[in-house]
């Protein structure tokens, strides 16, 4: 069973086949938004969210948003979307939805932290679309 699940590469393509998705102007902006593929969360990071379980997180922006950013910025600011591929996958596995699908899903939401977002913005923006 453990040789079907989808590699960190495959992630990784889903991810590239994903941005396409993106209006132009917005991929336009990623220039220096890393992706990175991981098997869940470090314990410091679902501590600070308060999950108690490590599938509960599917993916996370870490840099400085857009609207936020200045000359001053450091490479240690660099802007990265993490991908959980454990948690997306069983996530993908209860859905009716492709691999594809929730790959994309997450890496978009994330993306909108990248612009400034919040996660209720995301949600309207969602909604409107349905």
């Amino acid at each position: 069973m453990l040789e079907n699940i989808p590699s960190p590469q495959v992630f990784h393509q889903l991810a590239e086949e994903a941005l396409i998705y993106l209006p132009r102007k917005f991929r336009q902006q990623l220039n220096g938004l890393a992706i990175i593929v991981e098997d869940f969360a470090d314990s410091l990071t679902l501590e600070h969210f308060g999950m108690q379980s490590p599938f509960q997180l599917l993916g996370l922006y870490r840099g400085v948003p857009m609207p936020n950013r200045n000359h001053l910025a450091t490479p240690a600011d660099q802007n990265r979307v993490f991908l959980y591929r454990l948690p997306i996958i069983r996530h993908w596995q209860n859905s009716y939805n492709t691999l594809g699908e929730v790959v994309r899903h997450v890496l978009i939401h994330e993306i909108g932290h990248h612009f400034g977002l919040s996660d209720a913005d995301m949600e309207k923006i969602e909604n409107s679309v349905e």
